[in-house]
């Protein structure tokens, strides 16, 4: 058996063929043979709070849910995009949430699992930003809001975030290498999955003279992306529309 581990989906109302991958996907033979399935955050372009009315949450809850009605096990870990998630919707879904920086073990092998947004640190005005929106005072106030003014609120948030992507040096807006080593020192392991950066590859490196690897899942904007780890494989692929 494998385990499954996606991230970075942005799935959006305007991107309707990401969806339907998306739902294809996870009613799939992989998917519904597996051992388990990781969803490690922005699974949504945004999201306004578990009380949204739209299509798409309900279309996500009902795949999900499917899954986890399939015996398969569905962890879900919030990004940047999904952050006002809750256990309100988790439990529609049928998706467990997990903490970042959650350490579970992948077939013997201790697997540190994040996002990786908090591994940008070169990105500063990044991580203050990042660090405001997460603050349970900031999000009862945005939670407050009627619906159609934290849609409006998000709309605005992914302009500036477009802004800020654009004008940023690319460099920065990669993890840093002293971030990962010290995050995965912490953990007591010798291998990461991530995502966010939307930069999918398999690196290999030595963690304090020890062989180490970070996996870096891929995003959803053009094609699918999965990781899949079995007994004694590693295997990233993408996932085309179609």
């Amino acid at each position: 058996m494998a385990t499954l581990f996606i991230s970075d989906l942005h799935l959006d109302p305007g991107r309707p063929q990401i969806t339907a991958l998306f739902e294809n996907y996870l009613a799939s033979a992989e998917v519904r043979s597996a051992d388990t399935l990781y969803i490690l955050g922005d699974l949504v372009e945004a999201w306004i709070g578990d009380d949204d009315d739209a299509e798409l949450p309900r279309r996500i809850a009902l795949a999900t849910a499917a899954v986890r009605n399939a015996g398969v096990p569905v962890y879900f870990m919030v990004g940047n995009r999904d952050f006002l998630l809750g256990e309100a919707f988790a439990r529609r879904a049928g998706m467990t949430l997990l903490d970042d920086g959650a350490v579970h073990e992948i077939h013997g092998t201790p697997t540190l699992l994040m996002h990786g947004d908090v591994l940008c640190t070169d990105d500063v005005a990044y991580q203050a930003v990042r660090q405001q929106v997460r603050a349970p005072q900031w999000q009862a106030q945005i939670l407050s809001m009627p619906l159609e003014a934290r849609r409006a609120f998000a709309a605005k948030a992914r302009e500036d975030s477009r802004a800020h992507t654009g004008s940023a040096k690319e460099s920065i807006m990669d993890v840093n290498q002293d971030a990962v080593a010290t995050a995965m020192r912490k953990a007591g392991v010798k291998r990461l999955v991530h995502g966010h950066t939307h930069r999918p590859a398999v690196h290999t490196f030595e963690l304090d003279g020890h062989p180490a690897e970070r996996i870096v899942l891929g995003d959803w904007y053009e094609q699918g992306s999965v990781l899949r780890i079995s007994p004694g494989e590693v295997e990233l692929r993408g996932l085309p529309l179609g």
